[in-house]
C-alpha cells in the first residue's frame, strides 16, 4: 500500500483542482474555473485505479456523483462556468441572468462553495436565498445529492420553523426573510464569504431590503462576494445599485421556446385553459402540462373540475392527474430525473410568481398561460390591501414560454399584440411596510444605519408605518426603537400581533394568546369544501365555536387538535378531515407556538399557567388583543351587521366564515367588535372578529390615538363614556390594572405603554 502522502498527491494530480491557490492568488484574479469536477472526466482515463476524493468531506466519490456530473455538464449554465469563476475572483459583485431551467440556482452556489474552499473558508461559507421555503428545501436536497455529501452537514437549509444545517455547513439555502432575521444577531453576515440572492427579479420586499443592506455591508467587508441571480436581464438601475456603475453581467444561454400559440379569449381564459388541457390529453402527445391561472380559488376549482372530468375519460388515454401548486405553499412538485410510471399525465395548476418552481421539470411539454397575475396593493389611508388583476411582465411571459422547452408548445391565452409591462413592479412600493420599518429600526441599533433601496417605498406608506409603530409604543420620542420595539422585533410576527403577545405577559394570558398568534400567523386551518359539502363543513366548524368570538374559537380548535394528538386511538389526519380542518396548517401553528414560547423564555418573559374558560382569563385575552389591535375596531351602526370602522370611516360586513357570520337571520350580533383583517376589495368583510366593549377600547387604546380618530358618531359615543361613564368601567377593572398596585409579580411584568 502506498503511503498517505503519495496517495494524497496522486489524488490531487488526478483531480487537477486549483484549491492550492492561496487567498492572495484568488483575490488577485487568478482563474478558478478549472475545478475538480471539470477535471474528473480527463483524470479518470489516466488514473482509473485511483479513488477520487470529495474535497468537501474527504470521502471517495460514489458512482452516482459521476452520473449526476454528466447530467450537470449538459446544463446551459456550464458554458459560463469559467467566465463566472473569473468574474467572482476579480470583483465583489456578479449578476447572472438566465431562466430557471439553465441550472443557475443549483450550479452557481456550488461553484461559490468551491471558491470559498479555495481560500480555506477564511472569509466564511456560502448562503443562497430563495423566495419560497419549499424551493429552498428542494434545491438543498438536489445540491447535496450532486455534491455527494449529506444533507444537513456540508449542505443544508434553513426555513421558517425548520433548520437542517450545522455551524460547519459550507452551503446553506434559506428563505430571504430568514437571512434578514439572522442579520439581527450578525449584522455584517460575517459567517459568509459569498451571499447568493436568487430570484432577484421578483423584487419582493425581503429581497429588496436584503440588497439595500448588502450594499452597506459590502462597503464594510471588501472580501465579501455578492452574486445576484435572476430569470430576466436586470434593469440598468439594478446593475448600478451596488457600485454606481454597471456590475458584471453574465447572460446564460436559455433553452429556446418551442411553438407559441396566441389566442384572444377575453374573460373566459379559465374555461379555455381547461378545454386545452382535455384536448392535449386526448391528442395522446407525451408530456406534462403547466397551467398558469390567476387566483387560488381558480386553482382549486380547476383541480376539482379536472378530477371530475378525469374519471370519465377512456382508460386507454391514461390517467389525468391534476396537481395544485399554490404560491408559497408546498405541493407535489416535479423532481429532476424522476421516472415516469405508467401513462399518467400530470397537470400542474399554479399562478404567479411560481415560474421558478419548475426548475427541475424535465417532463413538461405544454404550458398554458392566462397572462395575468393577482397583486395586493396596500392603501395606507384605509390600512388594508386592494386586489388588482393585471398583465404579467414581459420577463414573466418569456420565462413561462421557456418552460415547455424547444420541442414543447406554449398556449398564450391573450393576443400577441398585447402590451405587457416591461418590468415587474417592486413590492416595496405597494406593500404594508410596518414590519420592514420595525426591522430596519432594529438594524440601526446593530450598526447598519442606511438601507439604500433600488426603488424607495411609497412616502404615504412609510409615514403610516412610522405612525403605527408610534401608536404601538415601539418608538421613543426621538423616533428610535424603544425597549418595547426591541422586544417586539424579536418575534417573527406582525408588529400588532407582537404587541398583543407582549401585553399578554401583563395580563396573565400568555398561554392562550400565543395560540391565537400561532393560529393567525399560520395558513388558515379551515378547509374550503365543494359547494355540496359546505353545509356539513359549517356544522362541523360550529362545534368549536366560542360565544366570545373567532379568536377564542381558534383556541378551541387548537386544544381539540392537541387532545387528539395525545390520544393513542385518535388518527389526527382523519380527525382533521372529518372536521374539515387543514392538518398541515395546524401542524405549522403548533410548531410556531413552540417557537414563540421558546422566544418568550429566551428573553425571560413570564409564561402564564393556562386558565382558558375563566371569566377573568376571557377579559384579559380581550385586553391583550386590544393592546395590539386597537386600530382595528368597528361598531354596528344600525343593528343589522353594517360595521363602521373607526380609523377610516368605511362600512363593512362580517365574513360568512366567521362564527358570527353564520348566524341567520342576523340577530344578537355584537355592537362593538375587534377584527383581525379587512378584506376590502374581495368581499368587503371583517374576518376573525371578537366581541369587545367601548369601555375596554377606551382602557387599552393610547389617548393620542383616540383623539386622532376622524369625527364620527362612534367617536362621540366613546368621548361621552370617557367624560361621564369613567366610574362605571373603573369599578370593573381587576387588580392588575395600570393604576392599582400589583401584588407579588411586579418584577416579571413587561410594560405596556
Amino acid at each position: 500500500m502506498k503511503s498517505e502522502p503519495d496517495d494524497w498527491e496522486l489524488t490531487w494530480m488526478a483531480q487537477d483542482i486549483t484549491t492550492t491557490l492561496t487567498g492572495e492568488d484568488c483575490f488577485e484574479g487568478k482563474s478558478l474555473c478549472c475545478s475538480d469536477t471539470d477535471a474528473l472526466s480527463q483524470g479518470d482515463k489516466e488514473y482509473d485505479d485511483i479513488l477520487e476524493l470529495n474535497q468537501f468531506d474527504g470521502l471517495p466519490y460514489s458512482s452516482r456523483f459521476y452520473k449526476l456530473l454528466r447530467e450537470r455538464k449538459e446544463l446551459p449554465v456550464w458554458k459560463a462556468k469559467c467566465d463566472f469563476m473569473d468574474t467572482l475572483a476579480k470583483g465583489q459583485f456578479v449578476n447572472v441572468s438566465g431562466s430557471a431551467k439553465t441550472g443557475r440556482s443549483s450550479q452557481i452556489p456550488q461553484w461559490c462553495a468551491e471558491f470559498c474552499l479555495s481560500v480555506q473558508f477564511q472569509h466564511g461559507m456560502v448562503v443562497c436565498t430563495q423566495i419560497h421555503a419549499q424551493q429552498a428545501v428542494d434545491l438543498a436536497l438536489r445540491v447535496a445529492d450532486e455534491m455527494d455529501v449529506n444533507i444537513g452537514h456540508e449542505v443544508g437549509y434553513s426555513i421558517p420553523l425548520e433548520t437542517c444545517c450545522t455551524n460547519d455547513t459550507v452551503l446553506r439555502y434559506c428563505t430571504d426573510d430568514m437571512l434578514l432575521r439572522e442579520m439581527m444577531s450578525d449584522p455584517l453576515l460575517e459567517r459568509y464569504g459569498v451571499v447568493v440572492v436568487d430570484q432577484a427579479h421578483q423584487r419582493t420586499v425581503a429581497t429588496d431590503v436584503l440588497q439595500g443592506l448588502l450594499k452597506d455591508i459590502a462597503l464594510q467587508r471588501p472580501e465579501l462576494r455578492v452574486v445576484l441571480l435572476s430569470a430576466v436581464e436586470p434593469e440598468p438601475k439594478q446593475l448600478a445599485h451596488f457600485t454606481g456603475s454597471a456590475v458584471p453581467l453574465i447572460r446564460l444561454e436559455s433553452p429556446g421556446a418551442g411553438e407559441v400559440v396566441h389566442s384572444s379569449t377575453g374573460d373566459s381564459y379559465f374555461c379555455s385553459a381547461l378545454r386545452l388541457v382535455l384536448e392535449i390529453h386526448h391528442s395522446e402527445e407525451e408530456g406534462d402540462v403547466v397551467v398558469f391561472l390567476v387566483t387560488a380559488q381558480e386553482i382549486d376549482l380547476a383541480h376539482d373540475i379536472l378530477c371530475h372530468e378525469g374519471h370519465s375519460l377512456p382508460p386507454d388515454l391514461g390517467e389525468l392527474l391534476p396537481v395544485a401548486v399554490h404560491p408559497g405553499q408546498p405541493g407535489n412538485l416535479p423532481i429532476l430525473g424522476e421516472e415516469e410510471t405508467g401513462r399518467t399525465r400530470r397537470v400542474f395548476l399554479t399562478s404567479s410568481p411560481n415560474e421558478d418552481f419548475f426548475w427541475a421539470a424535465g417532463s413538461i411539454s405544454f404550458v398554458i398561460d392566462a397572462g395575468l397575475e393577482k397583486r395586493y396593493v396596500y392603501n395606507p389611508r384605509i390600512r388594508t390591501n386592494s386586489v388588482i388583476i393585471q398583465p404579467i411582465s414581459k420577463g414573466q411571459a418569456k420565462s413561462r414560454k421557456q418552460l415547455a422547452g424547444p420541442t414543447g408548445k406554449c398556449f398564450c391565452l391573450y393576443p400577441e399584440d398585447r402590451q405587457l409591462p416591461a418590468e415587474t413592479r417592486p413590492h416595496i412600493v405597494e406593500s404594508n411596510i410596518t414590519s420592514t420599518v420595525l426591522f430596519l429600526k432594529r438594524m440601526e441599533i446593530a450598526g447598519l444605519h442606511h438601507c439604500d433601496f433600488i426603488d424607495r417605498p411609497d412616502p404615504g406608506g412609510l409615514m403610516q408605518a412610522l405612525e403605527e409603530l408610534d401608536y404601538l409604543a415601539a418608538l421613543d420620542n426621538d423616533g428610535n426603537l424603544s425597549e418595547m420595539g426591541i422586544i417586539m422585533s424579536e418575534f417573527p410576527l406582525e408588529p400588532q400581533m407582537a404587541k398583543t403577545l407582549l401585553a399578554s405577559c401583563e395580563f396573565d394570558c400568555v398561554s392562550e394568546v400565543v395560540i391565537i398568534a400561532a393560529m393567525l400567523t399560520a395558513p388558515t386551518c379551515f378547509m374550503v369544501p365543494s359547494v355540496d359539502l359546505k353545509p356539513e363543513a359549517t356544522q362541523c366548524h360550529m362545534k368549536f365555536q366560542h360565544p366570545e368570538g373567532d379568536h377564542f374559537t381558534l383556541i378551541n380548535i387548537y386544544k381539540a387538535f392537541k387532545q387528539c394528538q395525545q390520544d393513542p386511538y385518535c388518527n389526527v389526519e382523519k380527525w382533521c378531515q372529518d372536521f374539515y380542518l387543514n392538518h398541515a396548517a395546524l401542524q405549522m401553528a403548533d410548531a410556531l407556538r413552540t417557537e414563540l414560547t421558546d422566544t418568550l423564555k429566551r428573553i425571560e418573559l413570564p409564561v402564564s399557567v393556562p386558565a382558558f374558560g375563566s371569566r377573568s382569563n376571557t377579559l384579559n385575552i380581550k385586553r391583550a388583543l386590544l393592546a395590539g389591535f386597537f386600530m382595528q375596531v368597528a361598531r354596528d351602526v344600525d343593528g343589522s351587521g353594517n360595521y363602521f370602522i373607526l380609523t377610516h370611516k368605511h362600512v363593512a360586513q362580517i365574513s360568512p366564515l366567521s362564527g358570527y357570520g353564520a348566524k341567520s337571520p342576523k340577530l344578537g350580533l355584537p355592537e362593538w367588535v375587534l377584527f383581525h383583517e379587512h378584506s376590502f376589495s374581495e368581499d368587503n368583510c371583517l374576518r376573525t372578529i371578537t366581541h369587545t366593549t367601548p369601555e375596554q377600547f377606551i382602557e387599552m387604546a393610547p389617548q393620542y390615538f383616540f383623539y386622532n380618530l376622524p369625527p364620527s358618531e362612534s367617536k362621540d359615543i366613546l368621548q361621552n363614556i370617557l367624560n361621564h361613564g369613567a366610574s362605571q368601567y373603573e369599578e370593573e377593572k381587576p387588580t392588575t390594572s395600570h393604576e392599582e398596585p400589583r401584588e407579588d409579580q411586579t418584577y416579571d411584568r413587561c410594560v405596556i405603554q
